[in-house]
């Protein structure tokens, strides 16, 4: 076992996997120093957080000028780029929920840092290009996903005859509902995860099940599978997070209770797996059974639309992130219905243009596109 210290910079402290990364350094604070925290609204949380954890850099888009003057001690306001770079990091966890990771993660990347990746548009935006700067820089992305990281616990020690990778998917808080109950919806209904306790954006994409098209996305460039590869199943006790069948026919899976900080405690401890009593243990025959369904496409839209448009070459990824997050957005504050979500970003996707991106910033604009264009979609409705 590595008995080092990791120096962790962690984007997004405030929101549900920070918070439970912080719950995984308290736990091990002999192995997990933290040398950066960022946020975005939660001040006051953030400011707990600092006093608690003292570390060297803070970043907080949000803070007055007399906040930051509050905060100042031992700890400095800085930039992303100097958190995520400085020689006292070691990993860094983007737990951030949008675009916003996705400069941060090139800068970490360029400069030779580990980055434990829970933010899925970032790697479905420019999951080609990530990549490649991980190469270039001899390090690594390790997904925080509960999905894509129990494919890459599958994946370990194993060699290169993969034949398919399995994603799970619990189907949401609207499995089995017909379109005439999911009109009738409200965000606080969709909010009520069958099984998992996450952020409201991913909640409601995995009540579309959108986040598993990102997850398919996301699978393709982390793991360097086609694209016929990987299959998505339906599976409602959310107890295997994922399979991978090699070519001889054997089939591993990851299975455990859901819950997050396993997959974090994973990416942050990685090679070494450490005894957690916090973590609840698999318990076969209290379970019973284990059940899986092939996906209803018909009542999965969102589905259709993220890997048609994700599995693209170009901007295409990019805009669909920023039309889901636009579209998400504006169910959650009531401006439209649940199933109007899959329409107006199908909408925004038809009359966006695919093209070529060499840039981070291409892709930036490409996201802002289709967060504008559903905006424009939902105010001419």
């Amino acid at each position: 076992m590595d008995d080092r210290l990791i120096g962790v910079a962690l984007l997004g402290s405030t929101g549900s996997i920070g918070t439970q990364t912080l719950d995984i350094a308290r736990r091990f604070p002999d192995r997990i120093k933290i040398v950066a925290l960022s946020a975005h609204k939660s001040t006051e949380l953030l400011k707990s957080q600092i006093e608690e954890f003292n570390p060297k850099f803070f970043n907080c888009s949000s803070l007055s000028e007399q906040l930051k003057n509050e905060l100042t001690g031992q700890t400095k306001h800085c930039s992303y780029e100097d958190m995520v770079t400085d020689k006292d990091v070691d990993l860094v966890v983007t737990a951030t929920v949008g675009d916003v990771a996705l400069i941060p993660t090139i800068h970490a990347l360029k400069a030779g840092k580990n980055v434990a990746l829970a933010n899925k548009e970032s790697i479905v935006m420019a999951g080609e290009m990530l990549m490649k700067i991980a190469s270039d820089n001899n390090c690594m992305i390790f997904p925080v996903d509960s999905e894509p990281n129990a494919i890459w616990q599958c994946l370990r020690g194993e060699d290169k005859s993969v034949s398919r990778l399995f994603i799970t998917a619990s189907g949401g808080a609207m499995r089995g509902m017909t379109d005439s109950e999911k009109m009738k919806i409200t965000p606080e209904r969709a909010l009520k995860h069958p099984t998992w306790t996450m952020g409201p954006k991913i909640t409601i994409d995995s009540a579309t099940l959108m986040n598993k098209a990102f997850e398919v996305i996301e699978a393709k460039w982390l793991f360097a599978v086609d694209w016929d590869q990987i299959e998505v199943v339906i599976h409602p006790e959310s107890m295997i997070h994922s399979m991978v069948e090699f070519n001889d026919g054997s089939v591993k899976a990851q299975i455990s209770p859901p819950d997050m900080k396993l997959p974090i405690q994973y990416a942050l401890l990685y090679p070494d797996r450490v005894f957690n009593e916090d973590l609840a243990r698999f318990n076969p025959v209290r379970l019973g059974s284990l059940n899986f369904e092939s996906v209803d496409f018909n009542q999965y839209p969102c589905f259709s639309v993220g890997l048609e448009y994700g599995s693209k070459v170009g901007t295409s990824p990019a805009v669909l992130c920023g039309a889901d997050e636009m579209a998400v957005e504006s169910f959650l504050n009531g401006t439209i219905s649940f199933y109007d979500i899959p329409t107006v970003i199908k909408e925004a996707l038809q009359a966006s243009n695919n093209e070529d991106a060499k840039t981070p910033q291409e892709y930036l604009n490409a996201a802002n596109w289709g967060r504008s264009k559903v905006k424009e979609i939902i105010n001419h409705k």
